[in-house]
């Protein structure tokens, strides 16, 4: 992850903390937080692709655990999934605890669209 990254020009598109949530609120790898690490990243790619992005839009992501431990097993995710060259910046931080006892990962990112790739949404 980079210690800064200059925003590039585009549509910026802020994302409500994402977990590993399926369609129905039901989570996703239970106990596994490189699991959920992905299965939040998932769900910002599918926002993303919504509007024409993509995860190497991001340029800023939050990302809050509960554990301590898992702190590796998140990294590896991130670092499958979230581009070295361009990678946003990151902050970590450990919680008390999030909206469901059985998460333990939650990613809030900033992505920047570039402008010929960003649509409206589509109903």
């Amino acid at each position: 992850m980079n210690q800064g990254v200059v925003e590039p020009e585009g549509r910026r598109v802020h994302l409500t903390g994402q977990v590993a949530w399926d369609a129905d609120f039901n989570v996703l790898h239970a106990g596994d937080a490189e699991g959920q690490t992905h299965a939040a990243l998932d769900n910002i790619e599918n926002v993303l692709e919504a509007v024409g992005g993509t995860l190497d839009d991001v340029v800023s992501i939050v990302t809050y655990f509960v554990r301590a431990e898992d702190k590796a097993a998140i990294s590896r995710a991130r670092k499958a999934r979230l581009s070295p060259a361009s990678g946003p910046a990151a902050t970590g931080i450990q919680v008390a605890g999030l909206w469901d006892p059985d998460l333990l990962v939650e990613l809030a990112a900033i992505a920047v669209v570039p402008h010929e790739r960003y649509h409206e949404p589509k109903d």
